[in-house]
């Protein structure tokens, strides 16, 4: 007797092999982890007025040089596919903190700072450097919520947008002196970024850790939510160590109930995310971390350094990591010195598929959940 069956069934069977092995699986149904993004750093700043450019080149040069950057404003850069942002808050519960920097005394010829008087009004404001690098395309939080929204609002089932958060309170000699981050200061950001966006428009820590008793627990195990769960959120992080992360996490333990993640230790019950900065001396280190089911934050350049020099090494190292998110002054080329420097994947555009995380074939690499 033949065995007809079989062979009708062989040639079956691998035309559907064939056009499974042909078939690409949808970035959508990939986790969270498991995605490449670039986005920018100090995504709100401004170049500085000249007059007072001026004055700070004569007093130090290299610190100049270093803020000699600007950028377009957040709804730019978010219609450009960049799904990274970066905003350094300084709190000012009473109000009027920040309204008269310094340096527009310093020179003569500025152009109006803040003409509907919002620096006036209670609460955080955005800047790089009080008195100095003051100028924002949105200078309140309140003003970045609001086109974070509408452009939301505009373009639904947007990628996930990850935006990293300074809280700045640093003492600098002869400049105003900010406010301390408190956890009562830290609540109230929370309660700005919920009243701001909406919470269905965030992606919390609450979520990730679902039923696993913390958020590490579930992050090593895989539990990040897919790209389309993550459709149309933001996701926040702090960056800030020592005692402002500990303000953060004081009596939120696994960061209940809070909105933004941390960069927490590896291995502790807070950690999820963790900013790299310099992913050549800890190429090892990010992607250990990252094989290991976190998310990690670096940096393609910095202080207008590799810009300048058309330098690509520290963006190649990035990449070649697996850092998950990757900040950069450069997603176009400068504006104020001729480079051919720019931060694009090689495929182009600002978001890809991880590396790191796939095997030679394509398919996801199983180490990164265990």
């Amino acid at each position: 007797m033949k065995p007809t069956g079989i062979r009708l069934a062989l040639p079956v069977l691998l035309l559907v092999l064939l056009s499974s092995a042909g078939e690409k699986h949808s970035m959508d149904d990939l986790p969270l982890n498991r995605i490449q993004i670039i986005g920018s750093h100090n995504s709100y700043k401004q170049a500085i007025d000249p007059g007072l450019f001026h004055i700070i080149k004569y007093m130090d040069q290299s610190l100049a040089q270093s803020l000699d950057y600007n950028h377009l404003s957040l709804t730019e850069q978010l219609n450009m596919g960049l799904r990274n942002l970066e905003i350094d808050l300084y709190a000012d519960t009473k109000g009027g903190k920040y309204a008269h920097p310094r340096g527009l005394k310093w020179e003569g010829g500025h152009k109006p700072f803040d003409p509907s008087g919002e620096m006036n009004q209670p609460g955080f404001k955005i800047m790089h450097i009080q008195d100095l690098d003051f100028r924002s395309s949105c200078l309140t939080l309140s003003d970045c919520t609001r086109e974070l929204k509408a452009w939301s609002d505009a373009h639904p089932g947007h990628d996930p947008v990850f935006i990293t958060v300074n809280a700045k309170d640093d003492r600098i000699p002869g400049l105003t002196k900010p406010e301390k981050f408190t956890s009562f200061v830290f609540d109230a950001l929370d309660k700005d970024l919920l009243s701001g966006l909406g919470r269905d428009k965030l992606l919390t820590p609450d979520q990730v850790r679902g039923a696993y008793p913390t958020l590490e627990m579930a992050v090593v195990d895989g539990h990040w939510p897919s790209l389309t769960f993550c459709k149309g959120k933001f996701i926040f992080i702090l960056d800030e160590r020592g005692r402002k992360r500990e303000a953060y996490i004081e009596g939120h333990p696994s960061l209940q109930h809070r909105v933004l993640f941390v960069d927490a230790k590896a291995g502790t019950p807070e950690a999820a995310f963790m900013i790299v900065n310099d992913p050549i001396k800890n190429a090892e280190k990010i992607k250990h971390w990252v094989l290991k089911g976190y998310i990690v934050r670096t940096r393609a350049d910095e202080g207008t350094t590799e810009a300048r020099k058309n330098d690509k090494t520290r963006f190649m190292a990035a990449c070649q990591a697996g850092a998950q998110i990757i900040s950069t002054d450069y997603y176009r080329t400068s504006n104020v010195f001729s480079s051919p420097y720019v931060v694009r994947f090689d495929e182009g555009g600002y978001l890809r598929e991880n590396p790191l995380l796939l095997d030679w074939n394509g398919s996801p690499n199983l180490l990164a959940s265990h």
